[in-house]
């Protein structure tokens, strides 16, 4: 464990913290802000037995072609090689362990170490060296040192309709098991035709990396915290919507619809509900209507997915704006979204015009989202002293895990922490 803050053993790191209900509805501060928990996070999570989202196969379309990310706090570069294939390799010399390819982006034919010029193939093949054997027979390497054995680290990878997952475990399930039918089946539905990048976000947040994932599989605050959400009606807690789960609740996509209410259910008012919140005049009207106007381009009536996949990304449908958030962490306090904006190959001009518009609800800057980052930060410097309490999540009743035929839920939030504790080894309940 050594790559730990503390040279605790693991054992009695993972007892520091309780979680005093097996369904995970009460969640200890300390999980969020001890650094000895965060490494372990990179160890058991990030690089255990998941796919972590990576990258869409248009954003390296031709052999060289590069982008550098991250997998949780471990840099990574994704390529396309010479014959065609995509690769995953981490972005740290097999010399020195400096980083090695510095651009953010771009087309090469190898990358090569600035610290020692060493250089490699883009499957991460190690295939040049300066100076191995040394000048005029003096110095360099051993004779029988072997290239072929200072490879950089493979990450195993797989592919879903052009979106790229990668896995530093052997033992991570196909992609298609661990996405199960609901997340195949929504990611099929997003990428069914070709797309292309209309453009990128960062985001820089001083809370943990969990109170964000937190955040994408919370349906209940959307309709509570995002004022322009409520005002415009974009999905409010008492319109139609849900959470979907995957078998282990690992996953969950909170959704909106248009109309669609059950026979004989009226529809509420705009107002049901909100009397005591305080969440100002419903009645409001943009004057330019047209950045809400949604596009049919589905065969369902779904106007708003925010797909969570476990661990590092959620896949978003904010009306006709498509975007993929990636979350790399830095530290227990602190970590970065990245945000990717696609739309499709055949969208004519208006249509991509469009999307661009519509992504002003999303971002750091959104007119929806903004509120986000700031919320994250707000709790991670309220329990700073306090990491012996806990938070309560039992919104949509505790106990089993199970999709959600409303917006008023904190049940993915639980069927996120119940998988993360069993991939760190946590035991939960009162006899933990």
């Amino acid at each position: 464990m050594s790559a730990l803050v503390t040279q605790e053993p693991a054992a009695d790191l993972l007892h520091r913290y309780s979680f005093p209900q097996s369904d995970c509805s009460q969640i200890p501060y300390g999980m969020y802000r001890d650094p000895d928990i965060y490494a372990l996070e990179q160890e058991k999570i990030f690089r255990g037995p998941v796919w972590n989202y990576l990258a869409l196969e248009c954003e390296v379309p031709k052999p060289g072609d590069f982008r550098v990310i991250a997998v949780g706090d471990t840099p990574v570069i994704v390529n396309r090689a010479k014959d065609g294939s995509i690769h995953a390799v981490v972005n740290r010399c097999a010399h020195r362990g400096a980083t090695v390819q510095r651009q953010l982006h771009g087309n090469t034919k190898v990358h090569t170490c600035c610290y020692h010029q060493w250089s490699f193939d883009l499957t991460g093949k190690l295939v040049g060296i300066p100076f191995q054997r040394g000048v005029n027979g003096i110095g360099g390497l051993p004779a029988d040192f072997d290239k072929s054995c200072h490879s950089l680290q493979r990450l195993r990878i797989e592919t879903l309709n052009g979106v790229i997952f990668g896995t530093f475990s052997d033992e991570t399930a196909p992609l298609v098991e661990f996405l199960d039918v609901p997340f195949v089946t929504q990611l099929k539905r997003l990428f069914h035709k070709p797309v292309r990048v209309l453009g990128y976000q960062r985001q820089r947040i001083f809370g943990n990396w969990k109170l964000y994932s937190e955040n994408l599989r919370d349906p209940n605050h959307g309709g509570l915290l995002h004022m322009f959400q409520i005002t415009f009606g974009i999905a409010r807690l008492n319109g139609k919507g849900g959470a979907t789960l995957d078998s282990e609740g690992k996953h969950n996509m909170s959704w909106a619809a248009q109309g669609g209410r059950k026979d004989g259910e009226p529809e509420p008012a705009k107002d049901a509900g909100y009397g005591d919140t305080g969440r100002g005049d419903m009645n409001i009207k943009l004057r330019d209507p047209s950045l809400l106007t949604y596009r049919h381009e589905y065969p369902d009536d779904l106007t708003l997915t925010i797909a969570s996949i476990f661990p590092n990304c959620c896949f978003q449908q904010i009306g006709n704006t498509l975007a993929i958030r990636q979350f790399r962490t830095t530290s227990a306090d602190e970590c970065e979204v990245v945000s990717t904006f696609y739309g499709y190959e055949d969208d004519d001009e208006g249509m991509a015009r469009h999307r661009l518009r519509m992504a002003n609800l999303a971002g750091p800057a959104g007119l929806v989202s903004m509120e986000d980052g700031e919320a994250v930060e707000l709790v991670h410097r309220a329990i700073v002293r306090d990491t012996d309490k806990h938070s309560v999540v039992a919104f949509g009743g505790v106990g089993a895990v199970k999709d959600q035929e409303n917006l008023v839920t904190d049940v993915p939030m639980r069927g996120f922490w119940i998988h993360y504790c069993k991939l760190m080894g946590i035991e939960t309940g009162a006899s933990a």
